[in-house]
């Protein structure tokens, strides 16, 4: 989202919309097992105790489907940014061979071939042959669909609690065959959680109202909800569930003390500008006593391994004094 933050973020407001509808107020990755002759597959607990991957292996992704691998994909498609990351992080940045137009974190992310931005381009997505394609299950339903028909393997999920996302980091390293590597990055996100949750747990729980894009606020069900009650805050906006339109009414009669917006690289923030402009919202605790705080966008919003980041920097937003 760096360098075209603010365009992004008006492309996803379709999206969230969608998600809106159909979002669940929990998914998890479950690895499912089955035996074919002698040969074993991995099973969560197997997981547990970080055994590497055995092929063939079947499992079920967030839609459902089953995916049989025969050995570990070398070559990947990604269409979202946040599984972008998460193949990075585990180690298996050299196997991706396309990604989204919004994969601008690794730096080597940005010289991989393009395969479209929220709107994926299915034929060159075809055209790289790829051998697994790792997607959003509600950002990319579109796409998906039509590289299924295609016979083109599609690995889906769609993670809304900070758990499921580390879930889905160590499956994806059992089927990329990095287990090690991804139970690696799977430990560091636990640490973050448990840090935070350990400055945190004796303070006073402040009343926050986050803004991720001009006019659009998040409830429950979703991980951002959940980012925020971990750093210690009270979403005033988790009585309605998904993503949703700001209610200007409804946040000056909640009274927020403090107000988060990502950075989008632009001064002046259009967030803020909305804030300012709207009627009665001077009047609110955390505009009359300058408690709007700016943090890094991306982490905040992709439900990848810098989720851990974008946790950490909302504790330091909520709670400064106790969490650096």
């Amino acid at each position: 989202m760096n360098k075209r933050k603010h365009p992004l973020t008006r492309s996803l407001i379709a999206l969230f919309m969608t998600l809106a509808v159909i979002m669940t107020a929990a998914c998890g990755q479950t690895a499912n097992t089955e035996k074919e002759g002698a040969d074993s597959r991995p099973t969560a607990e197997a997981s547990a105790t970080k055994e590497p991957a055995s092929y063939p292996f079947t499992i079920k992704d967030d839609t459902g489907a089953e995916l049989t691998f025969e050995h570990a994909p070398a070559t990947i498609v990604t269409l979202a940014p946040s599984e972008t990351e998460t193949v990075f992080a585990i180690g298996g940045g050299e196997r991706v061979v396309g990604v989204d137009e919004n994969s601008n974190y690794p730096s080597e992310a940005q010289s991989i071939a393009k395969i479209g931005d929220v709107t994926t381009n299915v034929e060159a997505v075809a055209a790289l042959d790829p051998e697994l394609v790792i997607a959003s299950s509600s950002m990319n339903a579109d796409a998906i669909t039509k590289l299924r028909e295609l016979d083109i393997p599609v690995y889906a999920t769609d993670p809304t609690t900070y758990d499921a996302v580390i879930s889905k980091v160590e499956t994806l390293g059992e089927i990329l065959d990095m287990h090690k590597e991804a139970e690696a990055v799977a430990k560091r996100m636990r640490e973050v959680k448990e840090e935070v949750a350990e400055a945190v747990k004796a303070a006073e729980k402040k009343k926050v109202y986050l803004e991720f894009s001009p006019g659009w606020t998040v409830g429950s069900g979703t991980f951002l909800d959940e980012l925020i009650t971990l750093a210690g805050g009270v979403n005033i906006s988790a009585a309605k569930p998904g993503w949703f339109e700001v209610s200007a009414e409804e946040v000056v009669t909640q009274n927020p003390a403090l107000i988060i917006y990502p950075d989008f690289g632009e001064e002046p923030s259009p967030i803020v500008q909305g804030i300012e402009s709207r009627p009665g919202w001077r009047a609110i605790d955390a505009v009359k006593n300058k408690q709007m705080v700016k943090v890094s966008n991306d982490p905040l919003v992709r439900p990848g391994p810098r989720l851990a980041d974008g946790l950490l920097e909302l504790a330091a937003a909520i709670h400064p004094d106790l969490v650096d």
